[in-house]
């Protein structure tokens, strides 16, 4: 496969999945659970070959890369393969009255076709594999499109691809963006997209010319909250919050953006937060090797710039190494709630915090309601009573109370965001239902039909139609 790509290329290679999957091959359950097993067995087998590559885009640690790319591949594709025959189960329901003679109406669960993945750079693995699994468990073709930040990991990628199935069934197409908006330009049967709210803006304009179903998981326009009340356990706080800023050196999309910490507690979690830091990566982390770097030069140095910006309020932090694209765990004390920096989304390793009134938390929480739905929310605090309420009234992807972010971890549930931060769910069972089309097939009879919906409409058998459709449709 040439490294450079016509439309006519991206043309042909859609029109082959397109046979392929009209063949009908990819329907049968027992050959979608084979096609994932085969996949499973090569994550396991290529391990050391992805973390090489997520070291050298991302610097990532071996450690890192198991933790929060490969293991949960092996996770999401075992769900997959013990669920997989009961989701794809054609659901039975009763015709009703209205319906009779027919008794039996099926739904099937139907693969939308030849799809398109188009995957970030800052999980390239987790957020490839993972999704092209989803869309294999459901029963179609896959033309994956990986970012050009992540050079290693799609060069990687590449050959697993190729290695493992025809390119009929599952492609990888590497290339800038003008690669990406000639693969837009097909008509695709279903697209999933991660990455940043204005290119999700792009991506569904594209998709709208061919009406296109597309799911977008985004990182929100103005990025995850993180409240701390005053009843908060600091320190356990501190721990988590350090712990998820030092992953992916920030460049995740449930990252915390900026912390809201009641002005009573506000010292004593600053140096809990410090002292954190320090425990888990020493005092020059822009030196450890075990830190991750920032994905490109311009990420750094918009990162280091954003950050001399606030030099004054810096507390914590603020260096970097532009030679290794380290910048440190930096924490910004004290920001308000209008400023820019807490009006998007950051995707590094800077920390604003935001002092309020513990008294006037209610307030706060109007304020991040009014803004685009993030696509996580984190509360700390003993007070189960507001933390309940107030996850049941934000609107957000998803979060926790008095954790950070292995909410996407548990089985059986989605992960998903709305509006700036998304469209549609996935995960397990939800990927599964993303990638498939619910079709409702009644099956009728030849006997026993009753003129009730047919004409005439009029007269007394009008009347009798009439009594008979408000006594079986109350």
């Amino acid at each position: 496969m040439k490294a450079n790509y016509s439309e006519q290329d991206i043309q042909q290679i859609v029109a082959a999945q397109r046979l392929f999957f009209r063949t009908g091959e990819t329907l049968p359950v027992e050959w979608r659970k084979k096609q994932l097993k085969k996949l499973k067995a090569a994550v396991i087998e290529h391990a050391d070959e992805f973390a090489a590559a997520l070291a050298e885009d991302l610097g990532r640690s071996e450690v890192e890369a198991y933790l929060c790319d490969v293991g949960p591949i092996i996770v999401e594709i075992n769900e997959m393969l013990s669920g997989l025959r009961r989701w794809a189960r054609p659901e039975r329901h009763f015709s009703g009255l209205m319906c009779f003679p027919s008794l039996i109406t099926k739904v099937y669960k139907m693969p939308y076709g030849v799809t398109l993945v188009i995957s970030p750079f800052n999980f390239p693995i987790l957020l490839t594999i993972g999704v092209v699994a989803a869309a294999m468990s459901g029963g179609n073709t896959v033309v994956v499109k990986s970012s050009s930040k992540s050079a290693a990991c799609t060069a990687v990628l590449k050959r697993f691809f190729a290695g493992l199935f025809p390119p009929e069934y599952i492609t990888l197409i590497d290339g800038g963006h003008d690669v990406a908006d000639m693969c837009l330009a097909q008509r695709f049967d279903k697209i999933f997209y991660t990455g940043s709210p204005e290119v999700g803006k792009h991506v569904l304009a594209e998709a709208a010319r061919n009406l296109t179903p597309v799911a977008l998981e985004l990182g929100g326009e103005t990025g995850n909250w993180c409240v701390i009340r005053k009843d908060a356990d600091l320190r356990d706080a501190a721990r988590k919050i350090a712990f998820f800023k030092l992953t992916n050196a920030g460049q995740i999309c449930i990252n915390i953006n900026q912390v809201a910490v009641a002005e009573e507690v506000l010292e004593p979690f600053l140096e809990e937060l410090k002292q954190a830091f320090l425990r888990q990566i020493g005092e020059h982390a822009e030196l450890n090797p075990e830190y991750p770097k920032l994905i490109t030069e311009a990420a750094y140095d918009k990162c280091a710039k954003l950050a001399m910006q606030y030099s004054d309020r810096i507390v914590f932090g603020g260096v970097g190494n532009s030679a290794t694209r380290k910048f440190a765990p930096t924490i910004i004390c004290p920001v308000d709630i209008s400023e820019h920096i807490v009006m998007h989304e950051l995707f590094c390793p800077l920390l604003p915090v935001v002092p309020y009134k513990d008294a006037e938390v209610d307030q706060l929480m109007e304020v991040i309601a009014d803004r685009e739905h993030p696509l996580a929310l984190y509360l700390f605090t003993k007070d189960m009573r507001w933390a309940n309420r107030v996850m049941q009234t934000q609107q957000f992807g998803g979060g926790c109370i008095n954790e950070v972010c292995i909410h996407m971890m548990v089985k059986g549930v989605p992960f998903n965001g709305t509006g700036h931060s998304g469209m549609g769910a996935y995960h397990g069972e939800w990927g599964f239902r993303e990638f498939t089309h619910p079709q409702t097939v009644l099956k009728g009879s030849r006997w026993f039909n009753l003129s009730l919906r047919e004409h005439p409409y009029s007269g007394e058998a009008g009347k009798t139609k009439l009594r008979l459709l408000k006594l079986f449709e109350r």
